[in-house]
């Protein structure tokens, strides 16, 4: 039998392609043990195997064949022992057939199994999609990347956000998380973002946007009820950077906090005061605190979310942005971000278990840094 090239329907070609031989394998060892040990020894076990083997890696087609190969190699060596006449080797080719046509029977149902979970997949990222506003590539003096990479596990929408906004008082951005996963995650993040848009026009200081976007997801979670209530926070930061001046304001909401690149230089900005997630601001008393720290030109503001930092490696160690990021330059937020991927699908093999939002928003000093 010959393998085809490809794995099976919506498998990516290089993930398998060093299995697809594996059912000829066994056939193939299958007919060497049987030809060389006693007649009596039977290697039905590998005739079954391959077609089974086929049905779980590889195309239906492939699966066919490797259930004839099975069936013929096992009629083949029942021939040349003598056993095919009897009802001893009439019902282990019996068993044999039977299996395969199982295979054939597994194959298809994995294959509408996979179909319908990748169609619930796109449907779900979809929806995701059309909350999250489609950002241009530049405001002003500043250049503006984003990354969205889902881990799509179940066909779950994540619930991470961002949102850039060209304001009367500077350029305002968020990022977020929304605690939970679903459809609930989404109608959050749609609010999250509609009430950033709107307040990040209106409020004429950044804390005040901060306020009314917790009072706008506080009241989304209000129409919940118990222990749903509780956990329907999003960690968030907010970040303001004037037309004018070399600085930024940032309110940092119970969310990882943002890093700053300049030269190579990679300096985590921790909030001066520690604040709770947005939608809890009523379990304390403290009012937001904008923190302001320096932004000249050539430096890149990085946003990110949890499933960056949280991203792990076989050894279960965290991925670490700023030991990974220093001293190394990029031409761009575009290109930092392609590299900061990269580097992570290096860190875990590929392995992406949460969601991941990155912005990253580059400050040019004039036309030479362009």
């Amino acid at each position: 039998m010959r393998a085809p090239s490809a794995g099976r329907d919506g498998v990516g070609r290089g993930c398998l392609g060093h299995l697809q031989w594996l059912p000829v394998l066994l056939l193939a060892g299958g007919v060497a043990i049987d030809y060389n040990t006693p007649p009596h020894f039977s290697a039905e076990a590998f005739y079954t195997a391959a077609p089974m083997t086929a049905a779980a890696l590889l195309s239906l087609r492939a699966t066919v064949l490797a259930g004839l190969g099975a069936c013929a190699a096992d009629a083949a060596m029942l021939v040349h022992f003598g056993f095919l006449g009897d009802s001893g080797g009439r019902s282990e080719l019996a068993a044999v057939a039977t299996v395969s046509a199982l295979a054939v029977a597994v194959s298809r149902l994995m294959y509408y199994s996979d179909v319908r979970l990748q169609s619930a997949r796109r449907v779900a990222l979809a929806v995701q999609r059309a909350v999250l506003p489609e950002l241009p590539p530049s405001i002003g003096n500043l250049r503006i990347a984003v990354r969205y990479q889902s881990a799509v596990q179940d066909a779950q929408i994540g619930g991470d956000l961002y949102a850039v906004q060209d304001t009367p008082h500077g350029v305002r951005c968020v990022v977020g998380d929304v605690r939970g996963k679903g459809m609930e995650a989404v109608k959050a993040v749609d609010v999250a973002v509609g009430a950033f848009r709107e307040a990040a026009e209106q409020e004429p200081r950044l804390t005040g946007a901060a306020g009314r976007l917790d009072g706008a997801l506080r009241r989304e979670a209000e129409r919940r009820a118990g222990i749903e209530r509780i956990e329907g926070f999003v960690t968030a930061v907010l970040a303001e950077i004037p037309a004018s001046g070399d600085e930024l304001r940032l309110v940092n909401r119970g969310h990882p906090a943002p890093l700053l690149l300049h030269g190579g230089a990679v300096r985590a900005v921790e909030p001066s005061e520690p604040a709770l997630p947005l939608a809890l601001a009523e379990l304390g008393a403290d009012e937001d605190r904008a923190d302001t720290v320096p932004f000249p030109p050539g430096t890149t503001l990085l946003l990110y979310t949890d499933g960056l930092t949280e991203a792990r490696n076989r050894a279960g160690v965290f991925y670490d942005p700023v030991a990974r990021l220093s001293g190394r330059d990029f031409s761009g937020p575009e290109a930092l971000l392609d590299a900061l991927l990269a580097d992570v699908g290096r860190h875990t093999g590929g392995r992406i278990t949460d969601d991941m939002a990155l912005l990253a928003l580059t400050r040019d000093g004039g036309a030479e840094d362009r």
